[in-house]
């Protein structure tokens, strides 16, 4: 009976445990429906944002404005921004960036993070972090603002040669892809069908996007133009990386926590058969006791 007794306690724990996942479950796809509104309604902007961007750069000099530099500062180390969720239960979702960083990005960079798994992995992996940023849920350009504020100055200013980002491209609900950036010096985004928030125009970067781009008039001059858009178009590519973020946090998780409310549900069936496998053996047995010493005392 100790056994059977054992078995029922697993059941009930196991069912608790299925109730939470089942919670968790509604609520990230409550929140994973937003997020990936919130991230699929800035894609066509951001996509043409870097279109236009590139094209000013082309028609126009490095001197015109810093930002627009390509060539790597002799001795210069990279500032890489790390996206990752603040909170686990999400998959393999922050592994695999951390496998990214550890594969890609070089010893002796320098982190900015944003979600506390990543500021917790960097100081366990002892690497520099010069800043750390927390966005809300949901993300608001305001508070990614400071964020494209800091590094376009930490830029500008010689610290570093370069400013990448890694976060956790969304491709659909159970697909989401890490991805590695270079957000400054300015370069063209080309991930081709691999980047959900880029090509979504079609080719129209080849022969059709050349004529549509060319020919700008710069008023009242080109510095004051550039002055305005190149900063946008920086703050808005980190904005848009990190609601691809969010919304693959969102989806990662609301996918792990089917996964284990499903487990969950499948482990009870087999503790409930277990259970009465066990119980109907105990009732023979007894049957058989009985049986026994009434034929014993016959």
């Amino acid at each position: 009976m100790a056994n059977l007794r054992d078995i029922r306690r697993r059941i009930k724990s196991v069912k608790n445990t299925a109730q939470i996942t089942k919670a968790m479950q509604l609520v990230a796809a409550s929140k994973m429906k937003k997020a990936q509104d919130q991230a699929t309604s800035g894609r066509s902007y951001a996509d043409l944002l870097n279109k236009v961007i590139n094209h000013l750069k082309e028609q126009t000099s490095p001197e015109d404005h810093p930002l627009l530099r390509e060539e790597s500062l002799e001795g210069g180390s990279d500032l890489v921004i790390l996206v990752t969720s603040d909170k686990g239960l999400c998959g393999p979702l922050n592994t695999n960036l951390l496998r990214l960083v550890s594969e890609r990005v070089s010893e002796g960079a320098s982190f900015i993070t944003i979600g506390s798994k990543g500021r917790q992995a960097m100081v366990r992996l002892k690497r520099n972090i010069v800043a750390d940023f927390t966005v809300k849920d949901p993300v608001s350009f305001a508070e990614t603002k400071p964020v494209s504020d800091f590094v376009m100055e930490r830029f500008l200013s010689g610290d570093y040669s370069s400013i990448k980002v890694v976060f956790s491209n969304f491709i659909n609900t159970i697909r989401q892809e890490p991805h590695l950036e270079t957000l400054l010096p300015i370069s063209p985004i080309e991930l081709g069908t691999q980047k959900a928030f880029d090509n979504l125009a079609g080719d129209s970067s080849g022969e059709s996007g050349g004529p549509e781009c060319s020919g700008y008039l710069f008023e009242p001059s080109t510095r004051s133009v550039l002055d305005t858009v190149v900063p946008q178009y920086v703050g808005y590519q980190l904005y848009q990386m990190i609601l691809e973020s969010r919304a693959s946090e969102h989806s990662a998780r609301m996918v792990a926590m089917k996964a284990a409310t499903d487990n969950a549900k499948q482990m009870i069936k087999d503790l409930t058969l277990e259970y009465n496998k066990q119980r109907q053996a105990a009732i023979t047995a007894e049957l058989l006791e009985i049986t026994t010493a009434m034929r014993a005392l016959e």
